[in-house]
């Protein structure tokens, strides 16, 4: 009990002292909300006046994607603060003082869950501000809230390997190379049945899409039909997704934080 006492106090002290960051440049922040707000500007008003959803307006099937996209496009942060501690020596200094190991991972994952949460509440706010609404009860809004946090939180962990193997915070040119691309690759702005065959079924089948589709069932907003066992079974796999790819990932960042030096 000591010792797991002991963990959480170490941890609350790392996250403390990203949140310290945050007070001191909140530029950084703010213009991580701002860019997500614009992106929803974008597709809701130069974009989704082309685009038909049957049964509703486009903006009630965007935002439930959007607040996926944003959890996703996250992992760019993650990577980005891990990988430079790491390169400019923080983390070797972390782990050359008596403080619990497992303090740095799991301090950067809480600061980081309260940064998607900040996110969340700003993209909220700003779908609200354009019209968007949850119309399927204050639990289920409170459910699709909780499962587009579980995405993130696994998320994370593939942010936090993927920088303490890469020592280069430059890649992260790299890292969005990569995260684009799955982004859109998926339900979050467009149904996967516009799609080419091929690219509509691994659009289906993206964690993201499960998470998107979930939280427009869980919202109440409409989305377009699909028949595919992925889409009728959307809620199942936002809860499978996010615990396999933490499996995954979780294990994988603690070994090489512990190899870290070798």
């Amino acid at each position: 009990m000591n010792r797991l006492t002991w963990a959480f106090a170490d941890g609350w002290t790392v996250t403390r002292r990203e949140v310290t960051h945050w007070t001191s440049n909140p530029g950084t922040l703010v213009a991580g909300l701002l860019f997500s707000v614009m992106i929803v500007l974008l597709f809701a008003y130069l974009l989704g006046g082309g685009i038909e959803v049957p049964g509703g307006d486009y903006r009630e099937f965007l935002m439930p994607g959007m607040f996926a996209l944003t959890m996703v496009f996250g992992l760019e942060g993650t990577f980005t603060a891990i990988s430079t501690d790491a390169s400019k020596g923080v983390t070797d200094r972390f782990r050359s003082l008596p403080m619990a190991s497992s303090a740095v991972v799991s301090g950067r994952a809480a600061a980081d869950m309260l940064t998607s949460a900040l996110s969340l509440a700003a993209l909220i706010i700003c779908g609200l501000a354009i019209g968007w609404s949850a119309d399927n009860g204050f639990g289920n809004a409170l459910a699709a809230v909780g499962l587009l946090l579980w995405l993130r939180f696994s998320l994370l962990w593939m942010g936090i390997w993927l920088g303490l193997k890469i020592h280069n915070p430059e890649a992260v040119m790299a890292i969005q190379i990569l995260v684009w691309p799955i982004g859109f690759l998926s339900s979050a702005i467009t149904s996967p049945e516009t799609m080419p065959g091929w690219l509509g079924v691994i659009a289906d089948w993206n964690p993201l899409s499960s998470t998107a589709a979930a939280a427009r069932e869980l919202f109440g907003n409409p989305g377009w039909a699909n028949d595919t066992w992925a889409a009728a079974h959307a809620v199942e796999l936002a809860l499978v997704w996010p615990l396999v790819i933490t499996a995954i990932f979780a294990p994988l960042s603690v070994r090489a934080y512990r190899n870290l030096s070798r």
